[in-house]
């Protein structure tokens, strides 16, 4: 015969063994420090509490303060290999920040992440963060509106939201600078898929890197990719047939350099010592498992993440926020793909 559950104790059974009011018990229980209380009675009845396993109802604690202490997190990339690293640090700082993370998933389809949201809004929590599964422009669900939101790795297309992003200029920077500094002149690129802000970011910095070094870029060596293994294979092929091929490579991510390591293979073009490969992302699966390691660079997922909470923290305490776009820098992951053409 199954056990019933004991009954869960109330503040009413606190009063009566402390010998005060229900409504003295409230106070003392939600900390309010504006009523009268001795504290000989406030110790008492948080005694009683805790000896007889009291937990308060956060609905109506929240009812009653009028917040919740919880924030959702809206996001596509659950299943993501990188989703664990902005959750992780979401997490973190929400708990650092004395708040609870409420995580819902959208699957990258508008309706479901406006249900998502009002899901959320329904738990009332204090405020959203949306995260994307890529950097980009996203129209967001007019109930984000309802409560303070913040974007992480994404950006509002109508320009209102705050948002947290990858500094991909300062990404491609650090590419360019590993290769420059291992005595490379001549790199070729395979970029993404054209016109995304990655894109664009990342071949800007990568060449204005250069042209700072007194490097001539050789346009016929920038081959553009779509971020997929293939499309990497395809450009590392076209590069490395060429009578002029170059030294080394910058792959727009990782997925593409691993695509690149197939092509040299293919042709006995040995890594690092015939040819350096810097990649894009830190999938670390991926990164540390090819042979050699991969060198690339790192999207801060984790720092985004827990960025995004600090400033909804901010948001949602009614400060102003000094800076809409926040640009977070892609720190290298130096492993062995990278060899030195310095003698």
């Amino acid at each position: 015969m199954p056990t019933a559950r004991p009954r869960a104790v109330t503040m009413a059974d606190i009063a009566k063994e402390a010998g005060v009011s229900r409504a003295t018990v409230s106070f003392v229980l939600n900390d309010r420090e504006d009523v009268a209380i001795p504290e000989a009675t406030r110790a008492r009845v948080r005694r009683i509490a805790a000896d007889r396993g009291y937990r308060p109802n956060a609905a109506a604690r929240g009812l009653a303060r009028q917040r919740s202490g919880w924030y959702g997190l809206v996001t596509e990339i659950v299943t993501s290999p990188l989703a664990v690293q902005v959750i992780r640090g979401a997490q973190q700082q929400a708990w650092a920040e004395e708040r609870f993370l409420l995580i819902a998933p959208s699957d990258d389809e508008w309706q479901m992440e406006s249900a998502a949201i009002e899901k959320l809004l329904e738990q009332r929590v204090e405020g959203v963060i949306i995260a994307a599964t890529w950097h980009r422009p996203v129209v967001v669900p007019p109930n984000a509106y309802d409560v303070p939101c913040v974007l992480v790795n994404c950006f509002d297309a109508k320009g209102i939201l705050p948002s947290i992003v990858p500094d991909e200029v300062s990404g491609g920077r650090t590419a360019a600078q590993v290769l420059i500094e291992a005595g490379h002149q001549r790199i070729g690129h395979v970029t993404l898929e054209p016109g995304i802000p990655a894109q664009v970011g990342r071949l800007d910095g990568f060449r204005r890197t250069l042209a700072e070094a007194g490097i001539t870029l050789d346009e016929e060596l920038i081959v553009a990719g779509d971020g997929s293994t293939e499309s990497g294979y395809r450009g590392g092929v076209e590069l490395l047939e060429r009578d002029d091929a170059p030294t080394a490579i910058f792959c727009g991510n990782d997925r593409m350099a691993m695509g690149v390591y197939d092509a040299a293979k293919e042709r006995d073009i040995r890594i690092p010592e015939d040819l350096s490969i810097v990649g894009f992302d830190d999938q670390q699966f991926l990164a540390e498992s090819l042979r050699p390691g991969l060198t690339t660079v790192a999207l801060p997922f984790e720092e985004m993440g827990a960025r995004g909470v600090s400033m909804l923290t901010s948001l949602t305490a009614g400060s102003a926020i000094d800076n809409a776009k926040v640009e977070i820098d892609c720190p290298l992951r130096l492993r062995s793909s990278v060899g030195s053409l310095l003698r």
